[in-house]
């Protein structure tokens, strides 16, 4: 079992995550761990008491954005109605996707290494998309023959098609689209 970590560790944890989504995104495989580092605030010491390679941060940080995007949903949904949760919970999935897309040399790179970033999460993104769906098909408002998988890859279709930050304004209506598409019609 480990231990927790301290709020300071578990802090400098989440810079470095955070500036390594950035730095991997922008740069790709030219960023470096000095550079992640410095843009978190933290010395490459705890860069590395953390993340002994560079292969285990990307990891880390992709995953750590796939459990944001995924622990959005239920929060979302007690924040909101279910069909607002649902989607302000897409557009963070595209909000996502253009992150993987961003960092995808970088992932590639851990697949090279032997490591497999992408386990589990086909199945996490589908748990959440349930959690967001299950009570709009119950109140009759989303069709009853809805897939989550069949969202999930509507969702990344738009994503690939239309997540550049200067399409957003398309994306969005690619979304009212699909959602206007799973809508129950009596």
């Amino acid at each position: 079992m480990t231990k927790p970590l301290r709020a300071d560790a578990r802090r400098n944890r989440d810079l470095l995550l955070a500036s390594a989504v950035r730095q991997f995104s922008e740069k790709g495989l030219d960023a470096t761990l000095d550079a992640i580092a410095k843009d978190a605030g933290v010395g490459i010491g705890t860069l590395y008491r953390h993340f002994p390679t560079r292969e285990a941060l990307i990891e880390a940080a992709y995953r750590n954005e796939l459990d944001q995007l995924c622990d959005a949903g239920p929060a979302l949904l007690q924040e909101l109605p279910p069909f607002e949760a649902l989607r302000t919970w897409m557009d963070r999935f595209v909000d996502y996707m253009t992150t993987k897309i961003g960092m995808s040399d970088a992932l590639r790179a851990v697949i090279a290494s032997g490591g497999n970033p992408y386990a589990h999460s086909r199945d996490r993104l589908n748990s959440t998309i349930e959690q967001l769906v299950v009570p709009l098909i119950a109140a009759g408002t989303l069709r009853g023959d809805v897939l989550v998988d069949d969202v999930l890859i509507g969702l990344s279709g738009i994503a690939l098609a239309a997540g550049e930050p200067a399409q957003r304004e398309q994306a969005g209506r690619l979304l009212d689209l699909l959602l206007d598409g799973l809508r129950f019609r009596g």
